[in-house]
């Protein structure tokens, strides 16, 4: 199953330009409008400061992941990317100037200062920002507060800021499952497809991992401990979960929630495991910036994260996305393995004419700073065979972020070697290319509300599937005193599928139309968009990274 936070924000007007020009503003048709906003309800906005030495961090995060570096592994502190990223004195003091200006005074920010959010009245934000009108919009139970409407702020303002975000949820709750037939996947069948024994689990008191939710999706600890006794037999793990951060809702389990806890759990096994959790009806901005703004505030966090959520990239501006991409390079200078879901729409699909469509890539899939996991089935589903393409697995070329270095080799081979491929019209050829690898995707046992679940299916189970391992080789590393393996990309692809196994057989889903009729990319030997390099085999992959 994947999850859609669809990120819609407030639309900067700075002296008739766009800040986020390319941001979608429209209500979705089943969102209905309640009415305006009373003007002394509290809204809280937060302000993205400009940045210095992105470009430096760039440069940096590629020394300390690339193997061949001398600066492999050496990895900053919070505090010493704080003090690379801080926004310049002259930025704080116009921003700053400027809120008090208007009386907003309620703020605070993050470590590394470059998040402020302020807490002010609807009448207040209003006035900082001429244009807004915030309403209150209902689907179903859920209500939310937004303004689409177009504002301005002062060109001094607007040249320290890369955006502000308001109280705008995402519009979509959680995707539905992709559902089919199947004997149904397990801890212990993946610990057989992937060599796994039972000597394989969490040993170093110094290893951690973690898995974040979003849109009122909450897991049960009953829920996770009844899973651990039914289905992780054999080998020794934890059946609790060391620390929430953020505030558990008291609703139901939901079935992404339970999903991503008890595989992580599971495949990462006897590992302290953490849950940030980011309810989107009780938070005053989209929640998966709220998360962001955690990690930016935390100086000790898990070394992998696994994330099943994502936007189309059409739906998120530039701006946004560009942002958000240096948050994962923080991340990824601090030794943090970022892990998400390629997603659940194959080469996905957007409808420009009645005549032209466009496969529709996805994010933060499509980071060049993330790992993206895609997903496979077993050939026969009534057996442990070997893995083909599951054609729900998300996987294309970004329409924004340019083909990083470290894939260029891969993603050339690929486009040389499998023909035909998709009318050029459909992608684009040059962006970056996910997934990097992928797991088992296909029908799993799930335990929610206390029910064991069948045929929960998509990239959010195969994701913490492999974040789960990823653990178990840090585990190992720590053991002999080397660092975490951080953002994995450079060295997955000088691995050149070292350590997985190879998946070569099937397509993807893509638009329903007389060209492509529905298919997208294939399978391939080596690097493919649809499964990356393969699923991990435990012993190899281990193996190849801790030389």
């Amino acid at each position: 199953m994947r999850s859609a936070v669809f990120v819609l924000s407030l639309i900067w007007l700075v002296s008739g330009e766009l800040l986020e020009a390319d941001q979608d503003a429209s209500v979705p048709e089943d969102w209905i409008l309640v009415g305006r906003v009373g003007s002394l309800e509290e809204v809280e906005l937060t302000f993205a400061l400009k940045q210095q030495n992105v470009n430096q961090m760039e440069e940096l995060l590629k020394l300390v992941s690339d193997p061949d570096s001398h600066q492999y592994g050496k990895y900053l502190s919070l505090e010493e990317v704080a003090a690379l990223v801080r926004p310049s004195q002259l930025t704080e003091k116009v921003v700053q100037n400027w809120l008090q200006s208007h009386g907003v005074k309620n703020c605070h920010t993050v470590v590394t200062q470059d998040f402020l959010q302020c807490v002010m009245t609807v009448q207040v934000a209003e006035k900082l920002l001429p244009g807004t009108k915030f309403h209150r919009y209902r689907r179903g139970s859920n209500t939310l507060l937004r303004s689409t409407s177009l504002y301005s702020v002062h060109e001094d303002v607007h040249q320290h800021l890369d955006f502000g975000k308001g109280i705008s949820k995402g519009w979509e709750g959680a995707r539905q499952s992709a559902l089919g037939f199947h004997l149904g996947v397990t801890p212990s069948v993946l610990r057989s497809r992937y060599n796994l024994t039972a000597k394989d689990v969490g040993t170093a008191t110094n290893n951690s991992q973690a898995v974040a939710q979003f849109l009122e999706q909450y897991y049960h600890p009953a829920d996770l401990s009844e899973f651990m006794s039914l289905f992780a037999r054999g080998f020794t793990h934890m059946s609790a979960v060391e620390r929430v951060v953020g505030t558990q809702g008291s609703g139901k389990a939901g079935i992404e929630a339970s999903l991503d806890v008890e595989y992580i759990m599971s495949s990462g096994a006897n590992i302290s495991t953490w849950v940030f959790t980011n309810p989107g009806r009780h938070e005053s901005q989209e929640p998966f910036l709220q998360w962001m703004l955690l990690l930016s505030n935390m100086s000790a966090v898990p070394w992998v994260h696994t994330i099943s959520y994502g936007d189309d990239e059409d739906s998120l501006s530039d701006a946004y996305m560009n942002r958000i991409n240096t948050e994962f390079m923080k991340a990824g200078l601090r030794g943090i393995s970022m892990l998400f879901a390629s997603g659940d729409s194959g080469a996905g699909c957007r409808h420009l004419t009645k005549e032209r469509n466009t496969f529709r890539p996805s994010f933060p899939a499509s980071s060049p700073y993330v790992t993206t996991v895609g997903g496979t089935s077993f050939k026969n589903p009534f057996k442990l065979t070997y893995e083909v393409t599951d054609y729900i697995s998300g996987g294309g070329f970004s329409n924004v972020f340019a083909r990083p270095g470290y894939q260029a080799g891969a993603v050339d081979a690929y486009m040389k070697s499998v023909q035909p491929l998709p009318p050029q019209t459909y992608f684009n050829i040059t962006g970056r290319a996910y997934p990097d690898l992928a797991a088992l995707s296909d029908n799993y046992w799930v335990v929610s509300n206390r029910i064991p679940v069948p045929w929960v299916s998509g990239t959010s189970a195969s994701t913490p599937v492999v974040g789960g391992i990823l653990s178990l080789i840090n585990d190992q590393r720590f053991l002999k005193g080397l660092p975490s393996l951080g953002f994995i990309n450079p060295r997955l692809y000088k691995l050149q599928g070292k350590g997985l196994f190879d998946v070569t057989e099937g397509c993807h889903l893509s638009c329903l139309d007389d060209t492509v009729e529905g298919k997208g990319f294939c399978a391939s030997p080596s690097w493919d968009p649809v499964t990356g390099w393969g699923t991990p085999n435990y012993p190899a992959l281990l193996k190849a990274l801790m030389n």
